[in-house]
């Protein structure tokens, strides 16, 4: 099991690097992540959802996507309260009060899977969440100690050196840990180094005298890092900055902002200056295209839009003859009307949408959770992806859809082309819609990106990268059968 010394710290992206070098090393592995939080999901075959990282894990150890390899997974749908989703499904909405009181109750669903897991897997690679120093959670505690407690599950605690302070974060932690919880470490890791690591041996050193757990590598800076989907909002937060390019892309940083992942294969494309606006900034008016990525929370983000003042400088890149892309929640955000009779995506309400497409739409009980593969109705090229939405969606801008999918026509265009939506994610994945959407845009912009052939190359780096610098015999030494009868 991986753990960090807090959020952010790597965990997801060394589990994706070991799980590519169990692979190689011909070891049956997979990935595993008790709780997650994220709004940012994948579809499985089954018609569950998971954590993208876990899908990235998955994709990593040659597996695809499956509900088992996060059994829990929460969807923030406001500062206090999260859609609880276990194995794939839809559970409940409550609040973090409510939810930290009564999570111990999880603990069966999380075996379930494990177990799984652990008897069809030579090697499960577990990853934590936050940090165990966390001790004022630590009562009913699914998701780091109380896990590897409860299986046996030994534990590697990665530090990031990077934000500063990593001896005192190591260090500290089996400070406030209790005994028996930091007996489960067998080591630790520092993460994201740059520069040379020989500068740092005197603080390695300085680690293992404290604590008495062995280094197992100084990790640099991954540099391949970066061409992999990114499933923390702390990533937003930090802010993506564009490159100078023909052609500019922008997306208003949502306030329940999902799978804004989406966007990935355009930040990589050479011709594209994309980037994120955050909250308090007007879009430029030098965009090309505005995309609407997709929201936990439609009505209460496009409320949020409309208190940036985005929804007027929306209007006025339309009437300037730009153009518009809204994906799921942003598709929904562009028709005439959205409604929430029984509050299913939130708070029950209804608003006026932007009005830029002629469709309207209505929460309903369940979700549409599947991949979907097809083509565009504009172009003819080949698309594939997934859907995680609810709401049903009608109305005379369908009658000209963006897509033609295998179960049928997906979003809408509006009569002059430039106003489009659809509810498939990973749309700009697919790279001959991505060419010809941007050759639309601006002809002769598109690159020759193979994003999918990036994703798998990137991987590879970070687990070169891992196996030069982790002790990587002892780490995987360091597993064991758990006690999957306890």
């Amino acid at each position: 099991m991986i753990q960090g010394t807090g959020s952010d710290v790597g965990k997801s992206l060394l589990v994706a690097g070991l799980c590519r070098i169990a692979r190689r090393r011909g070891i049956r592995v997979a990935p595993f992540k008790p709780q997650n939080m994220s709004n940012n999901a994948a579809a499985c075959a089954d018609g569950g959802e998971i954590g993208r990282a876990q899908a990235l894990q998955a994709r990593a150890a040659g597996l695809a996507p499956h509900t088992d390899f996060n059994p829990v997974l929460l969807k923030p749908a406001s500062d206090r309260r999260a859609q609880i989703v276990v194995h794939g499904r839809v559970q409940d909405a409550q609040d973090a009060a409510r939810y930290m009181a009564g999570r111990g109750a999880l603990m069966p669903a999380v075996a379930e899977s494990f177990t799984r897991l652990a008897a069809a897997f030579d090697l499960v690679i577990v990853e934590g969440a936050g940090s165990p120093a966390e001790i004022n959670l630590r009562a009913g505690d699914i998701a780091n100690m109380g896990f590897a407690r409860r299986f046996d599950v030994p534990v590697i605690l990665a530090g990031d050196i990077d934000r500063g302070g990593v001896i005192a974060a190591l260090v500290g932690t089996q400070a406030v840990l209790d005994p028996e919880d930091a007996a489960m470490i067998r080591g630790f890791l520092v993460n994201k180094f740059r520069g040379d690591p020989a500068l740092f041996d005197d603080g390695l050193a300085e680690i293992v005298r404290r604590t008495g757990w062995p280094s197992l590598g100084v990790i640099p800076w991954i540099a391949a890092a970066s061409r992999l989907p990114a499933e923390d909002a702390v990533v937003l937060e930090r802010g993506i900055a564009g490159q100078d390019a023909p052609l500019t892309i922008v997306a208003p940083m949502l306030s329940r902002i999902a799978n804004f992942d989406d966007a990935d294969p355009l930040r990589l494309e050479p011709g594209v200056d994309f980037r994120f606006v955050p909250p308090g900034r007007p879009l430029p008016r030098n965009a090309d295209v505005v995309l609407l990525l997709g929201t936990k929370s439609t009505l209460a983000d496009l409320a949020f839009l409309r208190a940036q003042g985005w929804d007027t400088d929306l209007l006025a890149h339309v009437r300037g003859g730009g153009r518009v892309l809204g994906l799921c929640g942003g598709f929904q955000m562009l028709g005439r009307r959205i409604r929430d009779p029984d509050g299913i995506d939130g708070p029950a309400g209804a608003a006026d949408g932007l009005g830029l497409l002629d469709i309207e739409t209505v929460m309903t009980p369940g979700k549409q959770v599947r991949p979907a593969a097809g083509r565009c109705a504009l172009t003819g090229a080949p698309v594939q992806g997934y859907e995680i939405h609810a709401g049903n969606t009608h109305g005379p801008g369908l009658a000209r859809p963006l897509l033609n999918l295998d179960h049928g026509p997906d979003g809408a265009v509006s009569a002059d082309g430039r106003i489009a939506g659809s509810y498939l994610h990973g749309l700009f994945g697919s790279d001959a819609f991505r060419r010809a959407w941007l050759n639309r845009v601006r002809p002769g912009v598109a690159g020759d990106l193979a994003y999918e052939a990036e994703v798998e190359a990137a991987l590879d780096g970070v687990a070169d990268a891992l196996e030069a610098a982790v002790d990587l015999d002892a780490l995987f030494a360091a597993a064991r059968t758990p006690l999957l009868g306890a």
